[in-house]
């Protein structure tokens, strides 16, 4: 099956073509480094990790850009609060944001350049649009004209005129147009600011985006994406300032995620329920987070709360058992010889290579994770059946549907950037999270099962049954399987 994606400027699904075949170029916008990142933010990068990821898996060379805005009036605003550099404020909240990415498996982009490092790329871009006369200066600021590119609204679907006759958009006396956008801003006293042929100032935000992209992709490139909140302005003027300059589409696919919702309300700084993404990862173990905004398609909204989180840590709970399954069985070293295509273990491995097939159409299906992780699931009941179940089946056929097993979730995990712990380190670090959220002393509870075990084996079942009843009342369940005793807080 070809890949497809849905194309925002279209609104419809496209057979994915590049550019260049065999290669792919995509930009997605990153963060404002003056704050830590929150959960929209671990949206975007989640949903255009497993892009890159899996055209990566495809066969494609991808050159994935992802931008840092290190100039911003928020990143001014926060400098001069704390009597800093804005180099200070950005580098920090960099730095942080990588701490974030990497605890959520995101694959750091091939390049991430930042604004500042890439000032003679914007002002070439402006001086080419004032060259055009689709640009204007006035008293150092240089504005973009949206009436003069007849095309503007093509993205987000908005008329121009319609939008003229609200006009309260952005009032700026200097302003030719109330819809004209600002590319260069004449700089106030005490900011940062940069020598150009208007006088010193600093670019507007959507010109970064058009140069940064246009300097490591060319144009055409392939894929833009990011947030449903950047078709308008931000991706609206991208392909304005873009298109302007050189008389073509920049990009062939625009691509944007659903918008997070917090208890069904969206998320705001006004409502006070923006939840940074270091918050979370304290609360639940870092994949949980990762698959619950797997468990939806890309665009739909996703709408957070810790019941949803407490669905996803269950369903996470359930391959890690599947894969825990695996390693306990691999550390028996069971290995005999091959396997008959009719027997049984051909019958489940050979539905264990279907569902990775199926699980590969689903991504190629406009990056459909959760179709996808439907498949998922249903190979690890399978094996959770096999090697709790099925307990008189030849060893040859087990291991026939071992080997198939690791392979598959082996896939499953690179396109989707979980299962990336040893099992029993995920269930540690799963059962410390947990723990410590409800303030359980998890030594008293190693304890009780230490103690446990020696009733067990002094045959002493009442109390062995009377542990795991205390147990149970603190949502402890455990598990006897392969000569040892393991458990998780439900």
């Amino acid at each position: 099956m070809a890949q497809k994606i849905y194309n925002t400027k279209t609104r419809k699904k496209e057979i994915f073509q590049p550019v260049r075949e065999g290669a792919v170029g995509m930009y997605v916008c990153g963060i404002t480094a003056y704050d830590v990142c929150h959960i929209g933010h671990a949206r975007a990068a989640v949903v255009f990790d497993v892009v890159f990821r899996h055209l990566k898996a495809r066969g494609y060379d991808v050159t994935y850009v992802k931008n840092f805005t290190d100039i911003d009036d928020k990143i001014i605003d926060r400098a001069n609060r704390e009597g800093v550099g804005i180099a200070e404020i950005a580098e920090r909240y960099i730095a942080l944001h990588d701490e974030d990415m990497a605890s959520l498996n995101v694959l750091t982009p091939t390049v991430t350049p930042r604004a500042t490092g890439h000032m003679e790329d914007m002002i070439d871009l402006i001086r080419a649009l004032e060259e055009k006369g689709i640009a204007y200066a006035v008293d150092g600021d240089v504005f973009f004209a949206v009436a003069k590119f007849p095309a503007y609204g093509g993205l987000s679907g908005r008329n121009p005129d319609e939008m003229m006759a609200g006009a309260r958009v952005d009032v700026n006396d200097k302003k030719k147009n109330p819809l004209d956008f600002v590319l260069w801003k004449k700089s106030k006293e005490g900011e940062p600011s940069w020598d150009s042929p208007w006088g010193m100032g600093r670019p507007g935000w959507h010109i970064e985006c058009s140069a940064m992209s246009r300097r490591y992709l060319g144009e055409p490139f392939d894929i833009h994406g990011g947030g449903e909140d950047l078709i308008f302005p931000h991706h609206e003027n991208e392909i304005a300032q873009s298109q302007a300059a050189t008389g073509k589409p920049p990009v062939r696919y625009w691509m944007h995620n659903g918008f997070v919702k917090i208890n069904a309300e969206k998320m705001s700084k006004s409502l006070g329920n923006i939840f940074p993404i270091r918050e979370i990862v304290r609360q639940f173990h870092p994949e949980v987070l990762r698959l619950f905004m797997l468990q939806s398609h890309y665009r739909s909204p996703v709408d957070y709360s810790d019941v949803s989180l407490r669905e996803a840590r269950t369903a996470l709970i359930r391959c890690y058992t599947a894969l825990r399954l695996m390693k306990d069985a691999q550390a028996a070293d069971v290995h005999l010889g091959g396997v008959k295509t009719d027997s049984d273990g051909g019958k489940y491995a050979a539905r264990l290579r279907a569902s990775v097939e199926k699980f590969d159409l689903a991504l190629d299906d406009d990056f459909n994770t959760a179709q996808a992780l439907g498949f998922v699931f249903d190979a690890a009941r399978l094996v959770n059946q096999v090697m709790t179940v099925e307990k008189k089946m030849p060893p040859a056929d087990k291991q026939a549907i071992l080997e198939t097993a690791r392979e598959a979730f082996r896939h499953f995990g690179d396109a989707l950037g979980v299962f990336q712990s040893d099992p029993d380190l995920f269930f540690s670090k799963d059962r410390d999270i947990e723990a410590e959220k409800r303030g359980m002393d998890i030594h008293r509870v190693e304890a009780l099962i230490a103690e446990r075990q020696k009733a067990r084996d002094a045959k002493d079942w009442g109390r062995a049954d009377e542990i795991r009843r205390e147990l149970a009342l603190q949502s402890i369940a455990l598990k006897d399987e392969a000569g040892r005793t393991t458990w998780i807080i439900d």
